[in-house]
């Protein structure tokens, strides 16, 4: 005959943690074991940076964010084509400015610095030194024109090559921000970006 366990007068018996619960009764790893949290990103300290901010009036302008989803959009390019290469040797990545102009000068061989400027938004005093920087990294070649008054603009080998690879970045870029967008929005999207850009230059003018 089996005898009963007693348990001491005054002391109760520690329950008995259920089988398919005892994963909760294990104590927390010693900091030492714990993996460290992650850093945070660069657009996570700068958006929690203008959440500590009143952005007042801009909070509600369109150019405001305008503005900041240029940045963001350009920031994003910036870190997907770190590592786009020229010639086959690590090259310092291009900022989306300069990818476009590559791809404009691409599709408009002997293109003038003039006709390129209006393309891509660009007034004289930002466009040179970009072309010279183009130029000195062997990408661009200036030619005079017949009147020796502007420059043909075309692209070399090298330019080319670091086009292509741009390029492969640029469209895993633009699926992003069409999934930001949304493909039911793109068309409306656009049009109004259009819309604002032609508005905008003809005020200018």
């Amino acid at each position: 005959m089996s005898q009963t366990s007693r348990a001491s007068p005054g002391r109760a018996a520690p329950p008995r943690p259920r089988q398919g619960a005892a994963f909760l009764a294990r104590p927390p790893a010693p900091e030492a074991e714990r993996p460290p949290r992650p850093s945070p990103s660069a657009g996570e300290a700068a958006r929690a940076a203008r959440g500590a901010v009143s952005l007042g009036p801009l909070g509600d302008t369109i150019g405001f964010h305008l503005r900041l989803a240029q940045e963001a959009s350009f920031a994003a390019f910036a870190r997907r084509s770190a590592g786009a290469c020229r010639g086959g040797q690590p090259a310092a990545a291009l900022k989306p400015g300069r990818f476009a102009m590559l791809a404009m000068i691409h599709e408009n061989p002997g293109l003038s610095q003039t006709a390129l400027g209006a393309a891509v938004g660009r007034d004289k005093s930002t466009l040179t030194p970009a072309l010279v920087e183009l130029e000195r990294r062997g990408l661009v070649r200036r030619d005079r024109g017949a009147d020796r008054r502007s420059y043909a603009l075309s692209l070399t080998p090298a330019g080319e090559a670091a086009l292509d690879a741009l390029g492969r970045h640029a469209a895993l870029h633009d699926r992003l921000l069409d999934r930001l967008v949304g493909a039911e929005n793109r068309d409306a999207f656009l049009d109004t970006l259009r819309r604002l850009i032609a508005g905008l230059d003809t005020e200018r003018h």
